[in-house]
């Protein structure tokens, strides 16, 4: 897993390293207490070695930099956008979680039955629990699919049935109407020579072995290509939701809290995010902290999400997250979003280690999450 968490490119000032235990105390005090902080604040804080007015320089420095502002008339300052990506980026040293938590995570997975469904709860509120704010978390869902055989069977005339099988063991049907009628057992015949040429590939790879083939051929190839495709577009059937009504009461504007809401409750908003930041990280497992959308996503232009992956690489995988305020505390956030993401990839590799022992005879392994949506 990454030991640092990932962030957006943008470029950030150059500090001082007065600079930045200063803006590291303002942001901390912060996200203790969302009030503006004040320079006799950190003087009475945390012994800098110098004055209240040197104090009040450095903050009037990180305030024209942009890494702090002053809301309306008050004497104190907040954290900015560009100050709190500063802080993930630059500042924030990695840390674990307490042991006794970590152990209390480990003991509450540890009680619960061997039922995925059951597991996924569990795992959302731990996760919102730990945080301190809400969570999500989405079923597995193969993460590449790959074809592992198909059959043709002819039914009247050119209308054949194409069936399917992945890796992962998920079945697909599907009706195909051919150019013309084929005996069954110049099906069995071309199924068989397909599944030669394609196990284990994965979608794009069956298409360039489609542009060889014979018309008949191509035909299957492209048909179980784009069923294969379409799996991948169906992953995250499942999302677990825990923690909204108490992660509300820490915005101060219902503009944000709406956001969060709308990340929280609207499928295709989670999606998109998902697909924006998550389905482009090269390391598994990597956490990635999104910061008013990075400047790349105006629907959550007011609110921090802290998300990762769980689960096999190239075979069961799904995503977790925390979504709060932008005064998060993003150590805690990350170190959490980290060591329950650890957790859940080792509970997954034993469920499915057990259900591929109870398959065996058939090679498949299928998960039912459960309906919860």
């Amino acid at each position: 897993m990454s030991t640092k968490p990932q962030e957006d490119g943008s470029q950030l000032p150059e500090l001082s390293t007065r600079q930045e235990r200063i803006l590291a105390l303002v942001i901390q005090e912060y996200t203790k207490n969302p009030e503006p902080v004040s320079s006799k604040q950190l003087y009475e804080h945390d012994s800098l070695g110098v004055s209240s007015a040197t104090i009040r320089n450095e903050m009037a420095q990180l305030e024209e930099l942009g890494l702090i502002a002053a809301p309306h008339t008050s004497a104190g300052r907040v954290p900015t956008t560009l100050g709190y990506r500063y802080f993930v980026r630059s500042l924030l040293s990695d840390v674990d979680l307490p042991t006794a938590e970590r152990t209390l995570i480990q003991q509450k997975f540890s009680e619960m039955p061997a039922v995925l469904d059951q597991w996924l709860r569990q795992a959302a509120k731990l996760l919102a629990r730990t945080a301190q704010t809400a969570s999500l978390i989405t079923s597995p869902a193969a993460t590449s699919d790959t074809f592992k055989h198909l059959e043709l069977i002819g039914i009247q005339g050119r209308l054949t049935l194409l069936v399917l099988v992945t890796q992962s063991g998920t079945v697909h049907q599907r009706m195909l109407t051919l150019a013309e009628p084929v005996t069954q057992s110049k099906l069995a015949e071309t199924a068989e020579h397909i599944n030669s040429l394609c196990t284990s590939l994965n979608a794009n790879q069956i298409r360039v072995k489609a542009r060889h083939l014979p018309l008949l051929e191509q035909e299957v190839v492209d048909l179980a290509a784009d069923l294969l495709d379409s799996a991948s577009k169906q992953q995250f059937s499942v999302i677990y939701r825990e923690g909204l009504s108490d992660m509300i009461s820490a915005f101060q504007d219902g503009v944000s809290a709406l956001q969060a809401v709308r990340v929280l409750e609207e499928r295709p908003v989670f999606e998109m995010i998902l697909a924006q930041f998550l389905q482009p990280l090269v390391e598994e497992n990597a956490v990635q902290v999104i910061i008013a959308g990075n400047e790349k996503v105006d629907e959550i232009d007011r609110v921090s999400i802290v998300m990762g992956r769980y689960g096999m690489p190239d075979q069961l995988g799904g995503a977790l997250a925390v979504v709060g305020p932008t005064h998060i505390n993003y150590g805690r956030a990350i170190s959490t979003v980290r060591h329950v993401s650890n957790v859940m990839t080792d509970m997954l590799v034993q469920l499915y280690q057990d259900e591929d022992a109870d398959d065996s005879d058939t090679g498949s392994v299928l998960l039912k999450p459960g309906s919860n949506s």
